[in-house]
């Protein structure tokens, strides 16, 4: 049993002071308030517990920088794709782990501790699937074991290169099944993530414009009861094909034809009409939002105030994984809707209230319901997953409550995290994770590999 007290900690019922927190195989046994530091207690100042980034696609760190020369007259997600499918294309299994090993110690570094990677990096560089179909899927799951960092895995099904069952591009070859391809996937998935402590699973079909409809009424049992995620109206040129396709725009198709509900996220949702924020919100399901990711692709700003107001929820996600941080991601959303709405605390919910911690209620609970945590938080039950905040960092000097969730987001930039426990054990100490040296330089030696 380890023993963590924490002079301030952040729990269901809000702040309390002088708690005292058991853990006992990787979950928390019991937590009380209001008690002094034990013999053999650790002791630490201001605890949180860790977020998910609900949606990544952990290769995509290797090329992170790499497509920042602007492509010809106009440059767009849809350029930035082809430099993506021409990386993708280089990756070995090994890679995959490698880089994956690093993107996941720097979230733990950065406050997340579970990650739904969102995979769909499948087949070998022919397009041929490997003798083992869950390769590169139990190449994430080595990583996530490795680093310590919970793990949903969310196999991703891609059949087509747009709307109407086109045909796929020559770079998306890796990516592709059919439907029974992917259901010997999906076991085969099931199986590379069924020994690592705290794994789950779901589906994700890919997009519309890559699944047809048919694809996807098949594949969605699957899933099993796990949880379900798709990229949604992200371009506008997604929305103006889709349109052209089905007359729906993509939100609005997914809610006329999907039995979307609170199992489902849809990433991104990014061009949505005010009857589609409505309708979304009521299902139940979770915006998946990459703000990062979204500013650095131009998609757009999702309609995050008029979400909440119709009682939405949310939670966030690294995406392509060029940035990787809490506070960034945190600090990019309302600042995306103070440019918007020319206001300020736009997120915050109330007159009053703390923008910082309004934004971090919200991607707690939200991506714990994407990922399909029934316990998050840290309250007995949960897995021990807990962050504490280094109060000598000078943004955190004298902060208590909220106003030192507010330092961390939006005054801190790095150094505010201390410690990481994941599952009940402390992978990060003094702001770096036990794997950092290690997992930087493998990393390093294989991306100057796949750059050459």
């Amino acid at each position: 049993m380890t023993r963590l007290h924490f002079a301030s900690a952040l729990l269901p019922s809000g702040w309390a002071n002088d708690v005292q927190v058991l853990v006992t195989a990787g979950a928390i046994a019991a937590v009380t308030a209001g008690v002094a530091p034990a013999a053999g207690d650790e002791r630490h100042q201001i605890a949180l517990p860790g977020l998910a980034s609900l949606h990544s696609h952990a290769f995509q760190r290797g090329m992170a920088g790499l497509t920042e020369l602007r492509g010809g007259s106009t440059d767009t997600f849809w350029t930035w794709r082809e430099t993506m499918y021409r990386f993708a294309l280089g990756m070995t299994p090994d890679d995959v782990a490698t880089v994956a090993t690093l993107l996941y110690v720097e979230m733990l570094e950065q406050g997340f501790t579970r990650v739904g990677e969102f995979h769909y990096l499948h087949h070998d560089r022919d397009g041929a699937p490997y003798a083992d179909i869950a390769e590169m899927a139990a190449r994430i799951a080595q990583a996530a074991e490795a680093s310590g960092i919970a793990l949903t895995l969310l196999p991703s099904f891609y059949a087509h290169g747009s709307f109407g069952g086109a045909a796929p591009h020559a770079g998306q070859r890796r990516f592709i099944c059919s439907v029974d391809q992917f259901a010997t996937l999906m076991a085969a998935s099931r199986k590379a993530i069924s020994s690592l402590p705290g794994a789950n699973i779901g589906i994700a079909p890919h997009s519309l414009r890559a699944v047809a409809p048919d694809e996807l009424a098949a594949i969605i049992p699957l899933a099993d009861g796990g949880p379900v995620h798709i990229h949604a109206a992200e371009q506008v040129k997604e929305v103006e094909d889709c349109l052209s396709w089905s007359n729906r725009r993509p939100v609005q198709w997914l809610l006329e034809n999907a039995p979307v509900d609170r199992r489902w996220c849809l990433i991104h949702a990014t061009h949505t009409t005010n009857e589609e924020v409505a309708a979304f919100a009521g299902t139940g399901a979770v915006a998946g939002l990459c703000p990062v990711t979204e500013a650095s692709l131009g998609d757009g700003i999702f309609p995050a105030r008029e979400f909440l107001d119709a009682g939405g929820a949310f939670g966030i996600g690294t995406d392509s994984n060029v940035l990787v941080g809490v506070a960034d991601e945190l600090r990019q959303l309302e600042y995306g809707q103070r440019l918007k709405h020319r206001q300020r605390n736009v997120l915050s919910g109330a007159a009053g209230s703390s923008t910082g911690r309004a934004l971090f209620d919200h991607a707690l609970a939200g991506g714990g319901r994407a990922l399909a945590q029934r316990t998050v938080g840290i309250v007995p039950g949960a897995r021990a997953d807990i962050v504490t905040l280094d109060t000598e960092h000078p943004s955190l000097a004298g902060r208590r409550g909220d106003a030192a969730i507010d330092g961390w987001i939006f005054a801190a930039a790095n150094g505010a995290i201390d410690c990481v426990w994941a599952g009940g054990t402390k992978v990060v100490e003094g702001g770096r994770h036990r794997l950092r040296a290690r997992a930087r330089e493998q990393f390093n030696a294989a991306v100057r590999r796949l750059v050459a």
